[in-house]
């Protein structure tokens, strides 16, 4: 005689977004675990490292220096005078250009604002755990949104034109946000994959979008939009016209608040928290794991889209293609760098903000390139994504967690 089978209790639905458990669920990627686990020590170690890397690059690309390196057994001196020379020269230049001057301030401050929203679009939903690679679409639908009400809508005063435009960049990229955290929770379908995808249709709708009546200049064969009218114009923060840093500052300032005040401080932020931990124990809390992952991810979008509105608004004052310049996919960087926290994300924008301003500076005055910089943001990445390295490289001991991390894959 068989036992039957006892049928399923009724009433137990279960989404798309709460059928596996967290490695599955979310779909974070062991490396992401380990990157927001990183103690400040090994990012402070990491960004030292990646200098004096970056230093070695700047002295085998100096002319002087590899010319010395011929001569290396029977000179030495030669050599290591010229590269100290070039790395000092290089380096005093990037300094300079990112806190010697007002201006210097204004720039690294104007280069920072979008590398932190973009930041902090990545870094909502990786505390969800959820990796958001949309950035770069959120922004971009922001700028168009924002630079078409800018341009667009006439005859009113700076009072209603300004915030109007700033609201319909913060709505364009919530929604824009929505798309993939709809169609996760209601579909299982993995974000990394739709946020891609929507990140290309985003560059070519907006490549299409400034070829039509609506946006393109008149008189222009080019792909540019007609300028923001001053009324929706983000106003300058100080008067003299060599600094650049606009009111996109105080948004910035708000937006990384209320971010903070959500994820650190709400029942909101702790249930993000806690899906982002264990979306099984959530469940069993009472908490819609679908309803986290839409919201974190329409919150990040919304991040993005004000990055976005900040560069039409208050720098660039029209549309063009490619007017993002890829700071989506720089927001991840700098999510990373800040460890997946709010406060560590806009210190990350901060620094690279600072590197980006510095190393124009540094090019013009030393002829050290700007991809120098590029790369030693990569380095920072590369060796917080790898903290056993720079723990075997100061011989740090690496902290006791009852477990032995093994490399795995994106469901794991």
């Amino acid at each position: 005689m068989t036992e039957a089978t006892p049928p399923p209790e009724p009433n137990q639905t279960t989404t798309p977004a709460e059928a596996e458990p967290n490695g599955s669920a979310t779909g974070l990627p062991r490396i992401i675990q380990t990157v927001t686990n990183v103690n400040v020590r090994i990012t402070v170690l990491a960004i030292i490292t990646a200098l004096v890397i970056g230093a070695v690059l700047i002295a085998l690309s100096d002319e002087q220096a590899r010319t010395a390196l011929g001569y290396v057994t029977s000179r030495p001196g030669d050599f290591f005078d010229a590269s100290w020379t070039a790395i000092e020269e290089a380096y005093r230049a990037l300094f300079r250009g990112a806190f010697s001057s007002n201006r210097a301030l204004s720039e690294s401050l104007t280069s920072a604002i979008p590398l932190v929203l973009a930041g902090l679009a990545v870094t909502i939903p990786l505390r969800a755990g959820m990796f958001n690679i949309g950035g770069e679409g959120q922004l971009i639908a922001g700028g168009l949104a924002a630079g078409f009400v800018g341009f667009a809508v006439t005859g009113v005063p700076t009072v209603i034109h300004l915030p109007l435009a700033v609201l319909a960049g913060l709505a364009a990229g919530a929604a824009y946000g929505w798309v993939p955290g709809i169609l996760k929770s209601r579909t299982g379908a993995h974000e990394v994959i739709t946020t891609i995808m929507l990140n290309n249709i985003a560059i070519f709708v907006a490549e299409y979008l400034l070829t039509t009546s609506k946006f393109q200049a008149p008189g222009r064969s080019d792909p540019v939009s007609r300028p923001v009218l001053d009324s929706a114009k983000l106003p300058r923060l100080l008067p003299a016209d060599d600094l650049r840093i606009h009111a996109g500052l105080v948004i910035m300032v708000i937006a990384a608040i209320a971010a903070w005040v959500l994820i650190e401080r709400s029942t909101t932020g702790m249930e993000i928290q806690a899906v982002g931990l264990n979306p099984h124990a959530a469940t069993s809390a009472g908490m819609s794991v679908g309803r986290v992952t839409v919201l974190a991810l329409a919150v990040g979008g919304l991040m993005a889209g004000l990055g976005g509105t900040g560069q039409v608004l208050g720098l660039n004052h029209r549309l063009s293609t490619g007017f993002s310049g890829g700071l989506g996919f720089d927001g991840i960087t700098v999510a990373l760098l800040g460890r997946g926290r709010v406060g560590g994300t806009v210190a990350a924008g901060l620094l690279f903000g600072a590197l980006r301003a510095g190393g124009r500076t540094m090019q013009a005055q030393s002829g050290t390139s700007l991809d120098l910089v590029t790369v030693i943001q990569a380095l920072i990445i590369v060796f917080i994504a790898a903290p056993a390295l720079i723990r075997a490289l100061y011989r740090i001991r690496a902290e006791s967690t009852g477990t032995v991390e093994v490399s795995s894959g994106w469901t794991s």
